[in-house]
């Protein structure tokens, strides 16, 4: 019998598809050395009970309690982690006075490596704790602090993807908060992106430099320029922001008499390595240009609701193929859930279909095909965000990593409103989704290594 490293057993919940949910009731999830799920044994393959016999009692064997299930690790395609110090506050300005009031002030403040060190610290232990097991990072301007968060996500078994921000054009930056000019910037980039790849080395899990322009009206041309060759000469990713508001999606177009995806692209910086968050904004042939070079889409529902002036219409750009994730957008969204980011996209969705204007007639208020289903918002959360990355992340199945979340639906503190033990697998489902807390995860998992844990 093939010896595995680790074998769980209990219920789990993993994507078919987009708007599918597989209950995989009583498995058997065998992993390898590399943490790779090697194989999944329903109850009446042939091998279950010879591998329960030969496994069960040892220590490398792991079963869920009553009341427990297995869900995938959630991917977070865009966190500014330097704004975790500011959760929760400012949310009720407009973007760019947020920016410049709060957001530019606390993210120059991490030139100091001993205060990086404690927030980044603090925002990977929560976004772990919270089941978000891969996370895509805006770092700062700053290539020490940046290289910091990207050890810290190893150190805690996190997989990061990481960038160090360009913002060089000194006519759109403060001047305490910048790069020093365009040449450091890609300097600094290129740097960063080489200590990131050698850090990787010694990682499990897996850390990713990123190549990242805050969004175009930070950067000069010369710079979206550089970073682009810097893309493909070292083949990295590459996450920004894209046509997220009136303001910024209106300046782009008028200083390139184009739209944010054109202009992007037109630097190298579009390709299926490639997020851009938010794209409220997006056009059919924006659209269209996502989906012929690969690019993804962040959606930052609960950020949307206070920086986007619109709701996008994801179902009409995912029904097109463009690759969708979610993405809790610290701190423009307040929450580190990725549980409340996929029940405010089921929110948000419905209330673009239904309108949002009472004294407009029914069938003039809003816009026809545009809500999801809680299936739909989960996937994103999960396999939607691995596709995005083009990793074998995001779903319970084989040859895909062991990156789960154990939430414990009869904790005590945090109990679901589950009666029956043979409630239909549909219904745990959507009370999962909708009602889990923190305390509910009692344990998380990265690439077959235990990363958190909740007495």
């Amino acid at each position: 019998m093939r010896k595995y490293t680790q074998i769980f057993q209990g219920t789990a919940f993993t994507s078919k598809s987009s708007k599918e949910v597989e209950f995989l009731h009583n498995y058997l999830f065998c992993i390898n050395s590399n943490g790779i799920i090697e194989k999944v044994v329903a109850p009446d393959d042939t091998d279950y009970q010879d591998l329960l016999d030969a496994y069960q009692g040892k220590e490398n064997f792991h079963r869920l309690t009553d009341g427990q299930y297995f869900l995938p690790g959630f991917v977070d395609l865009h966190v500014h982690a330097p704004q975790w110090a500011q959760s929760g506050t400012a949310l009720d300005i407009p973007l760019n006075d947020w920016l410049n009031t709060y957001t530019f002030p606390l993210e120059s403040k991490f030139s100091d490596l001993v205060f990086a060190k404690n927030v980044y610290e603090d925002v990977v232990s929560t976004m772990l704790a919270n089941g978000t097991t891969t996370a895509l990072y805006f770092a700062t301007v700053h290539k020490e602090a940046s290289l910091l968060l990207a050890k810290i996500c190893a150190e805690k078994g996190q997989r990061g993807l990481v960038g160090k921000v360009v913002m060089d054009d000194p006519e759109q930056n403060p001047s305490f908060y910048r790069d020093a000019d365009t040449q450091t910037a890609l300097v600094d980039t290129e740097e960063f992106i080489l200590a990131v790849k050698e850090l990787a080395k010694t990682t499990k899990q897996g850390v990713y430099p990123v190549v990242t322009p805050r969004f175009i009206p930070s950067c000069t041309d010369d710079a979206l320029k550089g970073l682009g060759e810097l893309a493909a000469k070292y083949d990295t990713y590459v996450q920004s922001h894209c046509s997220e508001s009136d303001w910024a999606h209106g300046y782009v177009k008028e200083r390139f008499q184009k739209n944010d995806a054109f202009a992007l692209n037109g630097f190298g910086l579009l390709s299926d390595k490639s997020i851009m968050a938010h794209c409220n904004f997006l056009d059919e042939e924006d659209a269209n240009l996502f989906v012929e070079t690969g690019t993804a889409i962040a959606h930052c529902p609960i950020s949307n609701a206070y920086f986007a002036n619109s709701v996008i219409p994801i179902a009409h750009l995912h029904s097109k193929g463009v690759e969708i994730g979610l993405g809790s957008d610290i701190s423009g969204g307040f929450s580190p859930s990725l549980f409340d980011n996929a029940r405010q996209a089921v929110m948000s969705s419905r209330m673009l279909e239904d309108g949002v204007n009472p004294s407009l007639p029914a069938n003039e208020r809003g816009v026809l095909a545009s809500r999801i289903t809680i299936n739909e918002a989960f996937y994103f959360a999960t396999a939607g965000g691995g596709q995005s990355l083009s990793l074998p992340i995001g779903r319970l199945a084989k040859n895909y990593t062991w990156d789960v979340q154990v939430i414990d639906t009869k904790i005590t503190s945090a109990k679901l409103p589950i009666f029956n033990d043979k409630e239909d697998l549909n219904d745990v489902f959507q009370k999962i989704m909708y009602l889990v807390r923190p305390e509910n995860i009692r344990e998380v998992w990265v690439q077959g290594e235990k990363v958190h844990s909740r007495l």
